[in-house]
């Protein structure tokens, strides 16, 4: 799996544009909290329980259509989750994985509070609201 913070993802995505974008975050993140523009939605656990999506691989591979050279690249809110996603993608046969550092919020910071760190909408780069 490649890594790439968010400013070379995006540079990523515009010269290659079969790459998909996959936000692995919950439905409510991406709804509520925002997506990068152009961010096919695609959970690889949702609330309550937390449990994986046992077709997450899956609905990723309907997503590219069966291509498993297709570049996919996946954020989730800090790059954590994102990471086990894209192992279960490898683990699925996927061959160009690629995992947004920081993901959409970014970690942390001292009062615990995300989007002040880094991240996706941090940086500036295009998204929206569902």
């Amino acid at each position: 799996m490649q890594h790439l913070d968010p400013l070379a993802a995006h540079a990523f995505l515009q010269q290659t544009p079969d790459a998909v974008l996959v936000d692995c975050r919950t439905e409510i993140e991406h709804m509520y909290v925002g997506h990068p523009v152009g961010a096919e939605h695609v959970a690889w656990q949702e609330a309550p329980d937390w449990e994986i999506d046992p077709y997450f691989a899956d609905n990723v591979k309907r997503l590219v259509k069966g291509d498993l050279t297709r570049p996919v690249v996946l954020i989730c809110r800090s790059g954590s989750r994102s990471v086990f996603a894209g192992e279960a993608l490898e683990q699925a046969g996927f061959t160009q994985v690629i995992n947004v550092l920081e993901g959409f919020e970014g970690g942390l910071d001292d009062d615990f509070h995300r989007g002040t760190l880094g991240g996706w909408r941090l940086r500036g780069l295009p998204w929206q609201q569902s």
